[in-house]
């Protein structure tokens, strides 16, 4: 909700202004037009939504999964019947295409649908006679107060990675969005309050660093998820875990797939174009680097060159634009002064996305698709998580080294093979050092009811986003060990 083009907090049932005199805009990437300002929220407003949720607790705990549930099902509801209003939004302040925003949030909903299923997925075991007349069992209970800080990158579907499994589960929720795209959730935020939840059990907080911060070091708030670059996602993981505060972040990547010569090289170029190019780069499992083995060099570097090329780069919302802008004006400079060290360092542009004019749009923050050949696998470049429009080659002549160079990266998140070999997809499978892998897939996200894996420096925790890991996360069991002797017990 707006107020006066400020927006609010949610927080106990109510939305309300931040107590804090700072605010910063929020624009349109494509335009530079400002859209609202958001509060950069203090520590007094984080502790009023942790209260809220605390004494809300107690009964949402209480609540039935089979009742918990039907809020679930009602805001599923909600969120496909605005499903083109919010896409719009979305691409408003994040810049990517309506299509993308579109993908995004469905992806989203679906996690709503795996969460619907938490009176079968928070089930417990026992066992029986585990010593003569001792019975065992164990009980999964809710952790309590737990709250998400989001990126910018996915507005709408990363809140969903993480809300509706802490509510089925029976814990209360706090969510930080990022400051630099809180339209989408501030939307989606009105929809949660026409559910009729009890005040308290989820709340809304804007803010930057101070309120992260404040989320970190609360005391009732006792479980972390986290998304965004590794640095901060390792600060956030060791300054929760200093709190005793369990944590599950989500961190930076610099996925690559390796091409066979056997590939399908036209079903190859599209899909590594679309993993590349898609959300302007800026998604955690786009493709940064593309290694050819032996002869797919030529004819793979030949098509996707053309493939950047030709995409066509504009504003999200209209419909024949395939590419979008980058977030922010800082974002554009840091893109393209990666791209000019890349090129210090060796590389090769075949394509160069750097000063972009995109017609009507001078003011927006657009890089074109960029293509670096032959860059230095020991340089900077080729380390550094660049999070925009652009494409490394490397070629080596086996699969051995391929998947050297894959596993030498202090990254995890996603590695891709292209290739028509069964053989050769098993070894890659089973060699990458990589959490999600692909074969013949670009963007290899796994569905709803599978966990967001990550390994090394994208990941800091113990159980991942989405599937059995959430209710993992956000229960704690409870083992108990019971006995009823006969003199105990009344005769019937």
């Amino acid at each position: 909700m707006l107020k006066d083009g400020k927006l609010l907090n949610f927080i106990g049932g109510m939305w309300k202004e931040a107590q804090t005199s700072t605010y910063l805009k929020v624009y349109d990437p494509a335009t530079a037009e400002a859209l609202a300002e958001v509060p950069l929220s203090s520590a007094q407003d984080v502790d009023a939504a942790a209260q809220a949720a605390r004494l809300a607790w107690p009964a949402w705990r209480r609540t039935p999964p089979t009742d918990r549930v039907q809020y679930l099902f009602k805001l599923k509801s909600l969120l496909e019947q605005h499903l083109d209003e919010i896409a719009q939004l979305i691409t408003r302040e994040c810049g990517k295409t309506l299509a993308e925003a579109k993908g995004e949030l469905q992806r989203g909903i679906e996690n709503i649908e795996v969460a619907t299923g938490i009176p079968s997925l928070m089930m417990g075991y026992n066992v029986e006679d585990i010593a003569r007349g001792i019975d065992e069992h164990l009980f999964r209970q809710p952790v309590g107060v737990v709250a998400a800080i989001t990126p910018f990158n996915f507005p709408g579907m990363i809140p969903l990675w993480f809300l509706p499994y802490a509510l089925a589960c029976g814990n209360c929720f706090v969510l930080k969005p990022s400051e630099k795209v809180p339209l989408t959730m501030n939307r989606v935020f009105d929809l949660i309050e026409q559910l009729g939840l009890p005040a308290g059990v989820v709340n809304l907080v804007n803010g930057a660093k101070e309120t992260v911060d404040a989320i970190l070091d609360h005391p009732v708030i006792r479980a972390i998820s986290f998304v965004g670059s590794s640095p901060v996602a390792r600060y956030v993981y060791s300054r929760a875990a200093a709190n005793g505060k369990r944590a599950q972040c989500q961190g930076g990547a610099k996925n690559t797939v390796v091409v066979l010569p056997d590939a399908d090289m036209e079903m190859t170029t599209r899909i590594v174009a679309d993993s590349s190019f898609g959300c302007s780069g800026q998604r955690c499992l786009a493709t940064s680097v593309a290694i050819t083995v032996g002869d797919a060099r030529k004819p793979f570097t030949e098509r996707i060159a053309e493939a950047a090329h030709t995409r066509k780069v504009g504003y999200g919302l209209d419909p024949a634009v395939e590419m979008g802008p980058v977030i922010t004006s800082e974002s554009k400079q840091r893109i393209e002064s990666l791209i000019q060290s890349g090129v210090q360092e060796g590389a090769k542009p075949l394509v160069d996305g750097r000063n972009a004019a995109i017609p009507g749009y001078e003011n927006g923050y657009f890089v074109r698709p960029t293509i670096l050949d032959e860059v230095n696998p020991e340089g900077n470049l080729a380390r550094t998580e660049i999070f925009g429009p652009v494409l490394s080659l490397l070629h080596v002549k086996t699969v051995d080294e391929a998947i050297r160079l894959v596993n030498e990266s202090s990254y995890g998140n996603m590695a891709c093979l292209f290739t028509s070999s069964g053989a050769a997809a098993r070894k890659f499978r089973y060699e990458a050092q990589a959490g999600n892998i692909g074969i013949n897939i670009g963007v290899a996200a796994p569905m709803a009811f599978f966990p967001f894996s990550g390994w090394k420096d994208s990941f800091f925790g113990d159980m991942h986003a989405q599937g059995r890991d959430a209710i993992e996360f956000y229960t704690e069991k409870k083992v108990v060990v019971e006995r009823w002797p006969k003199e105990w017990s009344r005769t019937f």
